[in-house]
């Protein structure tokens, strides 16, 4: 008569899961293989034609019958093999992780994984796994720019505030110019991309002189308002405003927020804000142009029409911007800005945590 067959009952949980794993196509086919074998045990069939069913051993589908029974669903799971012996201590790992964060090769500035290999003793390969779990690229490196502006707080507060609470009747723009942009021609014309082989230009070029961008962002509707001068001083910036105070419904205030740039503080400038109280500027702290958006839509224009761009001439150039910012105005897409101030301070203050010496008493103060 043989042993008695252990009955094996699903709970509706259980089948549903089940039957979900033996048909998803992620699934390994050794688990799906094995979420058969109990479905099938689970209609009250034997080993012997749940086995015919599936092609495999009846040894198999009792040894996967009496896993389920004793740890049900984690027992489909295989069981951990064992291994060779671990051959790096934990110190090693230690002193690894140490010296790459805390001390530099004698011979170089950054450590490479051969010279970290030589200080360790381990192998190369072994010290590149090490960085890679612990997320440490010794090649790398970024930059960045502490602001010494004392209005810093306040400032960021200002204008953070406009961008997730904008006043009422009035417009936020922010505001700058892009200077210096260049009419660049190559050498010898441009060779185009070609299956297997991207497009090649020549490393030297012809300049054709320079342009000066201004433009305003709507941070409500993205739209940009975009003026081109061939120099970048406090007269054009005072037609750029015209043109702003043109454009601009005259039943609305405009806050513009700009940086610290001395042509947007010359007296000209100010005596021309003077004269039209719906203007308001908001000045962002030294140093902190990532807190004006446009400098975001300065980005695009770089990456889209400007650092891949061939021009002849400067007209060539301002056509060309022109043009970005039309075909920007047919596909408007407004930033969204996430973070309050508090959150940005927040971060400075833990960032500055890492920084010795770095004056971060007085962002938490605050």
């Amino acid at each position: 008569m043989g042993r008695p067959m252990a009955e094996l009952v699903l709970s509706e949980e259980e089948r549903a899961t089940l039957v979900r794993w033996s048909r998803r196509a992620k699934s390994s086919q050794a688990l799906a293989q094995r979420c058969r074998i109990v479905l099938g045990c689970a209609d009250g069939k034997s080993n012997r034609p749940v086995a015919e069913e599936l092609g495999i051993w009846p040894q198999s589908v009792g040894k996967w019958r009496r896993r389920f029974l004793e740890l049900r669903m984690d027992g489909l799971v295989d069981e951990p093999r064992p291994g060779g012996p671990r051959k790096i201590t934990d110190d090693q790992v230690e002193e690894v992780v140490v010296a790459t964060l805390e001390r530099s090769p004698k011979d170089a500035t950054p450590w490479s994984r051969a010279s970290m290999a030589a200080e360790s003793g381990l192998s190369k390969s072994t010290v590149g796994r090490l960085w890679k779990a612990f997320g440490h690229k010794p090649h790398q490196v970024d930059t960045f720019k502490l602001s010494n502006d004392p209005q810093f707080i306040d400032k960021v507060r200002d204008v953070v505030g406009l961008y997730l609470d904008p006043p009422e009747r009035a417009l936020v723009l922010c505001v700058d110019e892009k200077s210096q942009i260049q009419a660049l021609d190559r050498s010898a014309p441009v060779l185009p991309m070609m299956p297997g082989m991207p497009g090649r230009r020549t490393h030297d070029y012809v300049r054709h002189g320079v342009t000066t961008l201004f433009a305003a962002l709507d941070v409500t509707t993205g739209e940009v308002i975009g003026s081109i001068h061939r120099r970048h001083r406090a007269v054009e910036f005072k037609k750029f405003l015209a043109k702003l105070d043109e454009e601009v419904p005259s039943h609305l205030d405009v806050h513009l927020v700009c940086d610290n740039y001395g042509t947007h503080k010359s007296p000209a400038v100010r005596k021309r804000l003077e004269a039209h109280p719906r203007f308001h500027m908001h000045f962002t702290p030294t140093y902190s142009s990532w807190l004006n958006q446009v400098e975001r839509w300065f980005g695009l224009l770089t990456d889209q029409q400007i650092r891949r761009g061939v021009h002849k001439n400067l007209q060539a150039l301002e056509r060309d911007i022109r043009d970005c910012i039309k075909t920007w105005k047919e596909n408007l897409r407004p930033f969204t800005w996430t973070k309050s101030a508090d959150e940005i301070l927040e971060r400075l203050a833990a960032y500055l945590d890492r920084i010795p010496g770095a004056g971060h008493q007085a962002v938490s103060d605050n």
